[in-house]
C-alpha cells in the first residue's frame, strides 16, 4: 500500500453511562452534527424501554446491549468476480464492522417504523431486537441465510 493507514479516532464515552459503546451509537444516530439532539433521543428512548419492560431484571442498558447482541450478524456475502461469473462468497465480518452493522441496522429500521417520535420509534425497535424480532432481527437472518445458501463458494475467500 502506498498510503499509511489512518489513526483510528478515540471516541469518548457518553456522560451518564460513561460507555463508548453508547457514543458510537448516539454518533450513527445523529444527523447535521446535532449530537445534543441524537443523545436526548437515545436516552428518552432507554426511558420507555425501562418504563415498558420493568419486569426485566436487567436494566435498560443491558436490555439494549442484548438487543444489539441478537441484531449482531457473523458473516456476510461478498461479490467476487471469478473467470466471468459472479459468486456471492461467504466472508466472516471484523469484529467492529459488525458492531457497526449491528448500529446501523437496528437506527434504519427504527426511522422506517410508524410511531410517534423517534425516541418512541427506537424502543420499540430495542425491544423487538431484545425479543429475536423486528426488521433488525430478519436483516441479520436473512444475511446468515444467504451466506448459507453460497457456502459452497466458501473456497473463492479473498
Amino acid at each position: 500500500m502506498r498510503k499509511a493507514k489512518p489513526k483510528k479516532r478515540v471516541i469518548l464515552p457518553d456522560p451518564v453511562f460513561n460507555d463508548q459503546k453508547v457514543s458510537k451509537f448516539v454518533n450513527h444516530l445523529m444527523y447535521d452534527g446535532k449530537k445534543n439532539t441524537s443523545y436526548e433521543i437515545f436516552y428518552n428512548a432507554l426511558d420507555t424501554v425501562k418504563a415498558k419492560m420493568a419486569n426485566e431484571e436487567k436494566s435498560a442498558l443491558e436490555i439494549w446491549k442484548q438487543a444489539l447482541d441478537n441484531i449482531t450478524p457473523q458473516v456476510e456475502v461478498k461479490s467476487r468476480r471469478i473467470g466471468g461469473a459472479t459468486f456471492q462468497v461467504p466472508t466472516e465480518i471484523r469484529p467492529d464492522r459488525k458492531e457497526s452493522i449491528s448500529m446501523k441496522n437496528l437506527i434504519a429500521f427504527a426511522r422506517k417504523r410508524g410511531g410517534k417520535t423517534m425516541a418512541d420509534k427506537l424502543a420499540a425497535e430495542i425491544m423487538d431486537a431484545y425479543n429475536n424480532q423486528g426488521g433488525a432481527f430478519k436483516r441479520k437472518e436473512d444475511m446468515h441465510r444467504m451466506a448459507e445458501a453460497n457456502r459452497a463458494f466458501a473456497h473463492f475467500r479473498f
